[in-house]
């Protein structure tokens, strides 16, 4: 058993905050699959002070995730804070984890996510405001540097330890990279090297052999999937397997993946109402879906489908011609 804090956590595979993506349902499957630890998607602090209802929908959890991590931004010390109390009294969870990773222009208008990356001296001021504003374990997810002249992710990670982070996070690439080109493993490897909290490493796991890769040059305590997942739960079992010294299972069958989709909109339906669940559902079932052959017609119906009947008939289909 590991700790991130006074936090245990069973193994070494971590599911990453994605925005659209990490709500509860898929969480409770990676958890199912086996993640050690899920984040929730990105949770806006301003959202959660107004008291915005779908902000604060993003905080829902369920008892099977746990340990599960909220994730928030801001881009203010006192601002975080009261939202992390506000969170603490109200969410159930076991880590605060703030964004200082996200690339995307609307996070940094905010003055958040990488623009944080920026000033070393703010991000821990942030750090220390809600590490002092709750008992929860805080950790800091962060990139390697805002561009590649300012590569300041050990300069971040020490400042983030020094002002009580209980974790880190560090995908390896800049702002201005967004996710093009190739996680940069050196990066990672400075970080861990560098503090003595446990690190995360994030970026580019899309097979066990990229996770195995990622440990051995970085050494890393925990390893985050995230896109490598989508439609593909059955990577975190895998990863599982692996570091656990257990034999790796068969890959999942045709009328596995179809089960598992159906599963996964039932999960989908108890959080929100029919025609939001459908609609997400059928980016869900195109993840699901890749690869797979012989469905081009079952594809191009699945972009027109509105309603649950429709959809599970439609997955139903698919299962029978398989």
């Amino acid at each position: 058993m590991m700790k991130i804090g006074n936090v245990d956590i069973k193994n070494r595979i971590v599911l990453a905050p994605m925005a659209g993506y990490t709500n509860p349902a898929f969480r409770r499957i990676a958890k199912e699959f086996g993640a050690g630890l899920v984040f929730s998607e990105m949770i806006s602090a301003n959202g959660l002070l107004y008291d915005n209802d779908k902000t604060w929908e993003l905080a829902k959890t369920y008892p099977e995730e746990r340990p599960v991590a909220l994730q928030v931004f801001g881009g203010e010390a006192e601002t975080l804070a009261e939202a992390a109390r506000l969170l603490e009294r109200k969410a159930e969870f076991d880590i605060l984890d703030i964004n200082m990773g996200c690339p995307v222009r609307k996070v940094l208008k905010a003055n958040a996510g990488c623009a944080l990356l920026k000033d070393p001296k703010k991000a821990a001021e942030i750090v220390s405001a809600v590490a002092s504003a709750v008992s929860k374990p805080v950790s800091v997810k962060i990139r390697a540097g805002f561009d590649h002249k300012h590569i300041n992710c050990v300069e971040i990670a020490r400042a983030v330890e020094k002002a009580g982070a209980s974790m880190i996070t560090i995908h390896g690439r800049t702002q201005t990279d967004l996710y093009r080109g190739k996680v940069n493993l050196d990066y990672i490897r400075a970080v861990k090297e560098a503090v003595r909290i446990p690190v995360i490493g994030n970026g580019d796991i899309k097979s066990v052999e990229d996770a195995a890769l990622m440990a051995e040059v970085t050494g890393v305590d925990y390893l985050m999937v995230g896109r490598g997942a989508l439609g593909n739960p059955w990577l975190i079992r895998d990863m599982v397997d692996y570091f656990s010294g257990l034999p790796l299972k068969e890959p999942p069958g045709f009328k596995e993946k179809i089960e598992l989709c159906l599963r996964h909109f039932s999960l989908l339906l108890e959080e929100k109402p029919e025609p939001v669940a459908v609609m997400e559902m059928r980016s869900w079932t195109a993840w699901y879906l890749k690869g797979l052959a012989n469905i081009r017609h079952a594809r191009k119906r699945l972009m027109t489908v509105k309603t649950k009947d429709e959809l599970i008939g439609l997955l139903t289909e698919i299962i029978d011609i398989s």
